[in-house]
């Protein structure tokens, strides 16, 4: 876990050095180049212009010094850590920095007390992985934060609304940070090229523009993971090299796509495989059910939401899609990967060019309204169990007509005491049968009930 400098003293009652919140950190040689690289000033933010560009709202919040608490919210490597240093050197504040995965309730209080101690310093506590803090963790926060003994920054690659507590959240004002463009990494890539000071310029590469959009693409607009691997590229050849689409794709053979199971990216991919499948593009469900086997996601969980989306948005129109991803699913389990892939591929596609009905999840819809709005009918005499001599003496089942007995197995009764019209059938694929089956049935009762 990382701390200021001053942050130590304080937190054993000794006052800190005015300059040691003022002073830029001087990059030593041995730090990864993605820490060296780290921008001194808003300027030096690569993307991000619908937050940092001159006159929104976060460049006048540090240029008054008149801020509360902030939230950054954005994928890895999009800036939310070089934002938070570059408020505290530009407002000359105090900064205490640590991470929630590594700290603890005991360390928070020290912290906390020690800004207490000292309020001049206007206190900045940045928590990186803030989503990791528990309730009680988070809930601690609140009372410094309220009377501004600290100026919380947060950042998190969760949805604020999931895993920030409602107070915190309601007390801190949100920026929403995006995956940074190819053209913004790579154009920060050829500066740590150049840069003798911080980057690689002592070591003389070069490299084509391509090859550095190239590596930031790879990189999936993380731009930690280009430095580092741009410093990896570099120091693998000899100085004065030119790095070249060679070296690129040795990289390449190593690339791992950005997906955790507990991260945002799982929830936003799954939807997007899910929306895709229901708007019967192929192609694109394929893309994300690659993203997902390629990122490791669990067969089985794929499996499920496809069985889901046989009932859910194909139903009727091919009741042969529960069937198959039933299938799949148990497929799943006992084949295994890799070759579960396979299972799974067919799957999607046979989901994705299914025709589409939701008249099954509209039908329940309109049963649990009519339950809710309205009184609970009772089950009609003729409809009820017979079963025993207290059945049989209240006349239950008498009047019931067997339906084998009639004409298509259409007797006229009724099974409601107040008919609802609860199902409408779509007109796609082979509920298109069904349309027109029931359309005919409906005259055959007519008929009997005449």
């Amino acid at each position: 876990m990382a701390r200021s400098a001053d942050d130590t003293a304080s937190l054993f009652g000794e006052p800190a050095p005015e300059s040691a919140a003022l002073t830029p950190e001087v990059p030593a040689a041995h730090q990864p180049l993605a820490a060296r690289m780290r921008p001194r000033n808003l300027s030096e933010i690569a993307g991000q212009k619908h937050i940092v560009k001159e006159g929104s709202l976060l460049p006048r919040l540090i240029a008054t010094n008149r801020f509360g608490s902030l939230l950054f919210y954005g994928p890895p490597g999009c800036g939310k850590t070089s934002i938070a240093e570059v408020i505290a050197r530009e407002t000359k504040s105090r900064f205490v920095r640590i991470n929630a995965v590594m700290s603890n309730v005991a360390e928070l209080r020290d912290i906390l007390s020690a800004a207490r101690r000292q309020p001049a310093a206007g206190t900045i506590l940045f928590i990186d992985e803030l989503h990791r803090f528990n309730k009680s963790q988070q809930d601690l926060l609140l009372p410094d934060v309220e009377s501004g003994t600290v100026r919380l920054i947060g950042a998190t690659t969760h949805n604020p609304g999931f895993y920030i507590n409602p107070p915190l959240l309601s007390r801190s004002h949100l920026f929403r940070l995006e995956p940074l463009a190819a053209e913004d990494v790579a154009g920060v890539l050829r500066h740590a090229l150049t840069d003798v000071e911080r980057g690689l310029g002592a070591r003389e590469h070069v490299a084509e523009d391509k090859v550095l959009i190239d590596l930031a693409v790879l990189c999936d607009g993380d731009l930690r993971r280009a430095l580092n691997a741009l410093e990896v590229i570099a120091l693998s050849l000899p100085e004065k090299a030119a790095l070249t689409e060679n070296e690129l794709e040795i990289f390449a053979r190593e690339r791992r796509i950005r997906y955790d199971a507990d991260e945002d990216e799982h929830y936003d991919t799954i939807s997007a495989f899910i929306k895709s499948c229901r708007g019967s593009d192929p192609d694109a469900a394929m893309y994300w059910l690659a993203k997902m086997l390629v990122g490791g996601e669990d067969p089985r969980f794929i499996a499920r939401r496809l069985v889901i989306l046989a009932s859910e948005d194909v139903g009727l129109a091919d009741p042969q899609a529960l069937p198959l991803t039933v299938a799949a699913h148990h497929a799943c389990d006992f084949i295994g990967l890799p070759e579960a892939e396979l299972t799974l591929a067919h799957a999607t596609l046979y989901i994705a060019t299914a025709p589409k009905s939701n008249s099954a999840t509209l039908a329940l819809a309109e049963a649990r309204s009519a339950l809710a709005e309205k009184p609970v009918q009772p089950v009609p005499l003729p409809l009820r169990d017979k079963s025993g001599k207290a059945s049989k003496a209240n006349n239950h089942g008498k009047g019931y007509l067997y339906s084998h007995d009639f004409p298509e197995n259409i007797s006229g009764q009724a099974y409601l005491e107040k008919p609802l019209q609860l199902y409408t059938p779509k007109t796609a694929g082979w509920e298109a049968k069904i349309a027109d089956r029931l359309a005919r049935w409906s005259e055959l009762r007519a008929k009997a009930r005449s």
